[in-house]
């Protein structure tokens, strides 16, 4: 909450308070100074901060005292008595409004993003890839080649002016409202908050070059809500790009202004088959994990400066790892049998493409949530779903039947990786989106189990720090500490030794 922001509310709390307590003739002229005061507020606020839908009420309440006060002050003409009933009414409209302003502000809060833990400053860069070797197949109204938005954070020199906002483009905020069910003003308060990083910043010179990692959002995810592990890995020393998966983000804005919606889900349907949306899903995958691919051809390109960069020469192209959320971390998995990617990690996602490679004999790491881990669990345990448990579900015996299968398969490739150095654990006490930047948004999603138990800040640092323990055990041959087992620091991380 910001501090001018919290003053406009108090001060308009104070204003109704000294217009109840204080007698008819006594509140004139200390409404009138608190209504300046409040006024004088407003106007900071709008200038300082910049104005948010949540504080709709306030705003106005600030305006009709002080029209009222300069009213009273300017005419001397004693007013007809105001009957009870209506100043009870306006009364209460007034606390029902604050109330309703408090609670809107608590739960979309203008966050702190948490600080990086690195020793280097950050800068950040962002690019526009086509293509051309590939048509885009998730637009039918465009015939056009596959386009793509990554942004790079990597370690800089001092930082110089105002750190970049967190959201790149504050256009592309209703449509992530729309992908939630919720009015298109409801996420535009984030356009106000800040990262760490400043673009253009001149790369650091701590280190001739750095280590790569490529990174992918989940469905209807966006670049901007992996910028603290993207910051924090970027301040310890590596160059770290997000990928935005045309048509798989929520909305992605081109340099021309264009955006695109996500339109990946459409795939879908509740009347599919199991085995025709696992089809579907696999189809997808392979356009994500040739992103990934193609990515990585440009970094070579940037390396060697025929794409103009500040991280010209400064690419680390033999340590690559690769890390994703959701469908983003069976992309990460997938696009890690590429023999330039030495390692990867999945956060909490499914694997997708099983049938059609073998098992990959690379060190990667998964880090589950406590909820996927208790599916994974079933599937260890033998144990199936009663009827009950299938119709709260709203699933059916064969498709839980297939699931499973798939399961199998995919423990089975986890066993593999761990053969090769990798890990899986889980974090207790954490949901699905405790793995992304949106779990910083509001404190309701807790509330609403769709993050867990674990405070956000708590979730990020955790994952932060075992992500790269375990980059630094392979891309730069130290750390490696937190994969050797239970550590009294994190006591919420659980290894999971039997698969």
């Amino acid at each position: 909450m910001r501090l001018f922001e919290l003053l406009l509310l108090l001060s308009n709390i104070s204003l109704l308070a000294l217009t109840v307590v204080l007698k008819k003739g006594r509140r004139r002229i200390p409404v009138s100074v608190a209504s300046g005061f409040a006024t004088l507020l407003l106007v900071i606020h709008w200038t300082v901060e910049g104005y948010r839908v949540q504080l709709f009420f306030p705003y106005c309440i600030t305006i009709i005292f002080l029209a009222i006060s300069g009213y009273s002050y300017f005419n001397k003409n004693v007013p007809q008595k105001i009957p009870r009933f209506i100043l009870g009414s306006a009364y209460t409209a007034i606390v029902i409004m604050l109330v309703v302003t408090a609670g809107l502000m608590y739960a979309f809060p203008v966050f702190k993003l948490p600080e990086p833990t690195g020793e280097l400053k950050v800068g950040t860069q962002t690019f526009h890839f086509v293509d051309t070797n590939r048509e885009e197949i998730f637009d039918e109204a465009r015939d056009g080649k596959r386009e793509l938005m990554v942004q790079v954070w990597y370690p800089a020199q001092a930082g110089i002016g105002k750190s970049a906002p967190l959201v790149p483009d504050p256009r592309i905020l209703r449509y992530m409202a729309a992908d939630y069910g919720l009015p298109a003003f409801t996420f535009q308060h984030l356009k106000y908050v800040s990262s760490h990083a400043y673009s253009g910043a001149e790369v650091s010179s701590a280190q001739t070059s750095y280590p790569l990692i490529l990174a992918n959002p989940g469905n209807g995810s966006s670049r901007f809500l992996h910028t603290s592990q993207a910051e924090n890995l970027a301040s310890h020393g590596y160059i770290a790009a997000v990928i935005d998966h045309t048509y798989n983000t929520f909305a992605t804005e081109f340099p021309d202004g264009r955006i695109t919606a996500g339109t990946t889900n459409n795939l879908f349907s509740p009347d599919q088959d199991y085995r025709t949306s696992r089809g579907i899903r696999d189809k997808l995958g392979k356009v994500l994990t040739d992103d990934v691919t193609f990515v990585l051809d440009q970094f070579e390109l940037i390396q060697s400066g025929q794409i103009p960069s500040h991280l010209k020469g400064r690419v680390d192209l033999g340590h690559v790892g690769v890390f994703g959320h959701s469908i983003g971390g069976a992309t990460a998995y997938d696009a890690s049998y590429d023999p330039r990617i030495a390692v990867g990690v999945d956060l909490d996602g499914g694997l997708y493409r099983l049938r059609d490679q073998e098992g990959l004999r690379k060190p990667f790491l998964f880090i589950h949530s406590e909820s996927y881990f208790e599916t994974l669990k079933m599937v260890m345990d033998n144990r199936v779903y009663t009827g009950a448990e299938l119709n709260r579900m709203g699933s059916t015996r064969e498709w839980e039947d297939q699931v499973t299968e798939d399961k199998k398969l995919e423990l089975e490739r986890m066993r593999e990786t761990v053969d090769a150095g990798g890990q899986v654990l889980y974090i207790e006490n954490t949901e699905h989106l405790n793995f992304a930047d949106v779990q910083f948004i509001s404190p309701v999603f807790n509330m609403l189990d769709i993050t867990g138990k674990i405070a956000p800040e708590r979730a990020n640092s955790v994952i932060n720090a075992y992500m790269l323990d375990f980059f630094d055990m392979y891309l730069k041959n130290q750390g490696g500490i937190l994969m050797k087992g239970a550590d009294i620091r994190f006591p919420e991380v659980k290894f999971v030794t039997s698969l």
